[in-house]
């Protein structure tokens, strides 16, 4: 837990981040780069003398960071290679069934601030020892929720540093009878935490976006109140996934603590997901993974599972699995060594929105473990006697191919369309919210979208199992955004965020790729052998999925895609460079993409582009930061996606962005990164409409499953109207 004195500012680093972002490289700028146009000095006969100290100073240069480079590699590669990773374990997605029971505790908690200048005083302190009210006044605060936006408060909404949440709760006296054990989840605090039960801490964790438990049974009064203590640090430093730095700043009565960063969007805080109270049996199913395959028209399940106990000798795991109508269609066991194959006949695929009439076919498993019955066994005995954990969960069948020019689902080639999106919205900020859920997966549905990338940190549980159901593929990103000043800390932390990432992750259909970071610092030469081990490690964890990252960076400076499988390039061609010259985006995206292509000979897409617009603002001619700007931006890149298609490499198309949200203070952002095709309440921009005509137009259903108002009737076609005059003549 980073919990730091008022010098924490001095540690963080030197100053406040300079977040213009609109000064792009020359081949068109990336979301987060900052950056100034070099000033011309010097006198004229400076000015001839330079070219030739320049060459002399390039020759040199590059002698020297090549033997630098090849050092880099040595010293930094075997530095980056030999840390410890840590391994989670559990962390299945709470449910209820027969041998468990659930208790959520979301609603109102009280809430306090603590003074930036002084984050440790709640621990020095005791707070967690009593209700907070005792020691503070509190608000009243909904989780899951940010926390930044409920109130009329600018100072909690750009607070930094370390609040506290409480809560009573009362747990039945049913759940102290027998051995079942009690376990504590949160889906997501943003971004470290230290969790107290009647003042007793049961756990700390670190990463904003990821699920956390704790076995919580020994510390509950049972048939009786208790209390929850939540304690949230929300500062990013130079060693957190995503970094930041923080600095003390005079203000007009003292000093504050300054939170800066280079990623554009709001460092949201608070209790961002769902905290729930769930029991399962002493003896209990602790983790499931499964890989999916099919032969003909035949499936295949294979399944592993880990117990609560390492002796299974005596263990039967019986699985069965039922398709959507919930018929059984097919079952397994397996004694002592817990893992087998379900065989499906007949088997449906889960397949990607638009690519089958029935996309997102999900199965449900059924596993239960028991007790092996035994030769001397009471013959009377009833199997439910023997059962001692009841899980379930969805599956989808389906296999996943790539090689240097494709990527395939169940050996068809796929072509992304899709989004870079936000867990974004007014008021509840990063705050879990399933009506909005339900609304942005219509709206993808809508527009014809078959996948988006999880930008740039995991998104809720919730939203994977949407995925899931509705066909929509994810590229699951872990919370390394504009990574940098690379260090053996920094890199076990990243390490760790993918380890907890695919270990939550793994087993839905809907993640078909890996994303190891977006727009890191891939320039630097210390980047290669980092991402090297980063890329290394993510394959080790899973080599079933293909890995990636979105590169910001000039694809000659690039020093990371070389450990990729497939390559994502962010680029914003006429908005952060060349702005306002639509004329300047479809040639240079075809070179860029190419040369990508030509370097590595892998699969290539286009991770991020676009245009910020505002809401009404139409011009005529299309004039920047207008509705009719940004969909002249979007119809020039699709003349260079459709060109590139045909050169059989390039695999899919990713605007920036689904909706609109919300950035730190800049003179640059107008409320927000205005981006979206949707505005931040989900309502359509012009674009919206011309990129609904292209995602569906490229839907591998084919015309006939088109949706009816997708064009809206404004006269017949010219056949139609020259046969109707034909027979009028």
């Amino acid at each position: 837990m980073r919990l730091l004195s008022c010098s924490r500012g001095r540690g963080g680093g030197g100053g406040s981040v300079d977040r213009d972002n609109e000064a792009g490289n020359a081949n068109g700028g990336s979301e987060s780069e900052n950056g100034e146009q070099p000033v011309a000095a010097g006198t004229a006969a400076d000015r001839r003398r330079k070219p030739r100290r320049k060459l002399i100073y390039t020759v040199v240069t590059f002698a020297v960071m090549g033997m630098i480079g090849c050092m880099v590699n040595v010293v930094f590669g075997a530095m980056y290679t030999s840390g410890n990773e840590s391994s989670t374990e559990g962390l299945l997605y709470p449910i209820e069934s027969e041998t468990r029971e659930m208790k959520k505790l979301d609603g109102m908690w009280n809430f306090v601030r603590s003074e930036s200048n002084n984050p440790s005083q709640g621990i020095r302190e005791k707070w967690y020892t009593d209700d907070l009210a005792r020691f503070r006044k509190t608000i009243q605060m909904p989780v899951p929720s940010s926390y930044n936006d409920v109130t009329e408060d600018a100072g909690l909404r750009d607070h930094v540093g370390t609040v506290w949440y409480d809560r009573k709760f009362f747990v039945p006296r049913a759940w102290s009878k027998g051995d079942d054990r009690v376990f504590l989840r949160f889906g997501s605090v943003h971004y470290s935490t230290i969790v107290w039960i009647n003042g007793v801490q049961v756990m700390t964790h670190e990463f904003g976006h990821l699920p956390f438990e704790a076995d919580v049974t020994n510390a509950l009064k049972y048939g009786a109140e208790n209390r929850i203590t939540v304690l949230c640090d929300n500062v990013l430093l130079q060693v957190t996934v995503p970094q930041g730095k923080v600095d003390n700043q005079a203000i007009d009565n003292g000093v504050e603590l300054v939170q800066s960063y280079t990623f554009d969007f709001f460092n949201y805080a608070g209790i961002h997901r769902s905290v729930v109270l769930y029991t399962v049996p002493r003896v209990y199913i602790r983790d499931v993974v499964i890989h999916t395959s099919y032969e003909g028209d035949e499936g295949r399940v294979d399944y592993q599972v880990t117990t609560s106990t390492n002796e299974t000798d005596h263990l039967l795991l019986k699985v069965k699995l039922y398709d959507r109508n919930g018929t059984l269609v097919s079952k397994d066991e397996s004694e002592a060594k817990l893992q087998g194959t379900v065989v499906v006949p007949q088997v449906q695929l889960w397949w990607p929105y638009l690519m089958h009439p029935e996309p997102g076919y999900l199965y449900t498993m059924e596993i239960t473990l028991g007790k092996a019955q035994s030769n001397d066994a009471p013959t009377d005995e009833k199997e439910e006697d023997t059962v001692l954990d009841v899980y379930r969960l969805k599956v989808g069948i389906r296999t996943l191919e790539w090689n240097n020019s494709s990527f395939l689902i169940n050996g068809k080639p796929i072509y992304f369309r899709g989004f870079g999106r936000h867990e974004d919205s007014d008021i509840r900020g990063k705050g879990l919210d399933l009506a909005l859920l339900t609304k942005d997966f219509n709206l993808l549905k809508w527009v014809g979208a078959n996948a988006y990338r999880t930008s740039h940190y995991p998104y809720s549980e919730e939203s994977m199992q949407f995925a899931d159901e509705h066909g929509i593929m994810i590229i699951d990103e872990c919370p390394s955004v504009d990574t940098e000043n690379f260090s053996q800390i920094l890199l076990e932390k990243h390490k760790s965020s993918i380890e907890q990432l695919i270990h939550r992750d793994r087993n839905h259909p809907s993640v078909v790729m890996w994303s190891i970071a977006n727009e890191p610092r891939t320039g630097k030469m210390v980047a290669s052998p980092y991402f090297e081990a980063v890329a290394q490690y993510t394959k080790k964890l899973d080599p079933t999925r293909p890995i990636t990252a979105a590169i910001a960076v000039n694809v000659n400076d690039d020093v990371a895609a070389q450990y990729l499988d497939i390559v994502s390039f962010n680029r914003y061609n006429a908005w952060y460079a060349n702005s306002g010259k639509l004329n300047m985006i479809t040639n240079r995206v075809i070179e860029e993409a190419e040369a990508w292509n030509k370097k590595h000979n892998k699969p290539v897409l286009m991770s991020e582009y676009g245009a910020d617009t505002q809401e009404g603002l139409h011009t005529l001619p299309a004039y920047i930061w207008s509705e009719d700007y940004q969909t002249r931006v979007f119809s020039q890149h699709f003349k260079a996606f459709d060109a590139l298609r045909k050169q059989n490499f390039f695999i899919g198309e990713f605007v920036w962005n689904f909706a609109d949200f919300k950035t730190a203070q800049t003179y640059t952002r107008v409320g927000g990164n205005k981006k979206g095709i949707f505005t931040r309440n989900r309502q359509p921009k012009a674009a919206a409409y011309l990129l609904r005509q292209r995602y569906h137009a490229l839907g591998e259903l084919g015309k006939s499953h088109l949706p009816d108002d997708l064009f809206l009737y404004t006269a017949p076609e010219n056949s139609q109207l020259l046969a109707q005059e034909k027979t009028e003549l």
